[in-house]
């Protein structure tokens, strides 16, 4: 049996002719930048993260780096934020000249440790950006408190996070991914629970200035057309993807619910690994957070070993991440070094993504299941 990482073919097979009538109008109409479905799938987002604005971008990196500019961080302002991440979010600040400044994670969760933060600060520090990681949020109320303590602004990075919610309770759900900082960025990547056509982003506020403020920056700074009033970047959401984007949402909450029952579905299948593989774990779903499983990710023992077995017996797998940020070589100036963030680090040796996407069958899971026992049993 084969089983791919991901399968987009199987998802766009069930809503072909649906995407095909939308584009179709589009093409009809050929508004191609910042028409009317760019509005309309704006309005749809921020009602669904309980946002007041959102602005569409043209990727979850650049909504990052919109935020950034947004907020007046620049050059040697200091932005904190885990080393356990995807590259973008310390690459957008080092692009606008700020500095990284990094925090090690939570050895459950894998998200940034608020109660590391306040030692990090310094009188240069703007801003704070956690990384809601593989669709659950990080620990933001202690992180939130710092913020308002010290003055700082904070960016939720919620790429990977689309409907997840932190702390909800029998009587209220909890506080949507994207809501809780000041702004929060999202992505529309392929992979993603809401993917995209290509790369797609956005960024979803409460502030109305921050809000008119991005609408200009995504357009070179420009208002009205040729007159400048600040300096901008092309950073607009295409028609194309925005139409693409909506028609998917419809769907969103059941993706998102096939996720999260295969997810479920991964823990009681590999239980029983975990009292008798030594460093064998699950993945941690905090405070009852509302966890969307935009990735599994088992930590394992031998795990470069485990994924080529997996590898050879037709079972795509990827690593999220190999290398720690205050690793990686063009953040060699920063003057990181090898057990300054051993949470993170360890991390990086351990993690290994499986197949989770909506389509996954029970026999394909009960294939990578037993080939990862098999493996453990040799």
């Amino acid at each position: 049996m084969r089983v791919p990482f991901f399968d987009l073919k199987a998802q766009f097979s069930s809503i072909e002719g649906e995407i095909k009538a939308a584009l179709d109008q589009v093409f009809q109409n050929q508004q191609f930048i910042l028409g009317p479905e760019v509005e309309a799938l704006e309005r749809t987002i921020a009602q669904y993260c309980g946002t007041k604005y959102s602005i569409g971008v043209a990727s979850g990196s650049d909504a990052l780096l919109l935020s950034l500019m947004a907020l007046g961080i620049g050059s040697g302002d200091e932005v904190i934020l885990p080393p356990f991440t995807f590259f973008a979010t310390a690459g957008s600040v080092s692009r606008i000249g700020a500095i990284p400044v990094f925090v090690d994670i939570d050895p459950d969760t894998l998200n940034i440790d608020p109660f590391k933060i306040e030692e990090k600060i310094t009188p240069k520090t703007k801003a704070i950006i956690p990384v809601h990681l593989f669709g659950q949020c990080a620990d933001m109320g202690p992180l939130l408190e710092i913020a308002r303590a010290k003055n700082l602004f904070v960016i939720e990075d919620a790429a990977q996070a689309l409907g997840a919610e932190y702390k909800p309770n029998l009587h209220a759900p909890g506080r949507r991914a994207g809501q809780m900082g000041d702004l929060g960025c999202l992505s529309f990547y392929p992979t993603k629970n809401l993917g995209a056509f290509g790369d797609a982003g956005m960024i979803v506020t409460d502030d109305r200035q921050l809000a008119e403020k991005i609408r200009l920056l995504r357009t070179h700074g420009s208002q009205p057309k040729y007159f400048h009033k600040w300096v901008g970047i092309n950073s607009r959401l295409d028609t194309i993807q925005a139409t693409i984007l909506l028609v998917k949402f419809r769907y969103l909450e059941k993706w998102t619910g096939e996720r999260q029952k295969r997810a479920r579905r991964y823990g009681e299948l590999l239980q029983d690994l975990l009292p008798s593989v030594p460093g064998f774990r699950l993945p941690t779903t905090q405070y009852q957070n509302r966890h969307i499983f935009n990735q599994y990710v088992i930590r394992v023992p031998e795990r470069n070993r485990l994924r080529e077995f997996l590898t050879e017996h037709g079972i795509g797998t990827d690593i999220y991440y190999p290398l720690s940020l205050h690793l990686q070589e063009c953040f060699s100036s920063l003057k990181y070094h090898r057990g300054d963030f051993p949470i993170s680090e360890k991390a990086s040796e351990e993690v290994l993504a499986l197949p989770i996407f909506p389509e996954l069958t029970e026999d394909q899971q009960t294939y990578i299941v037993d080939r990862i026992k098999a493996f453990y049993k040799r």
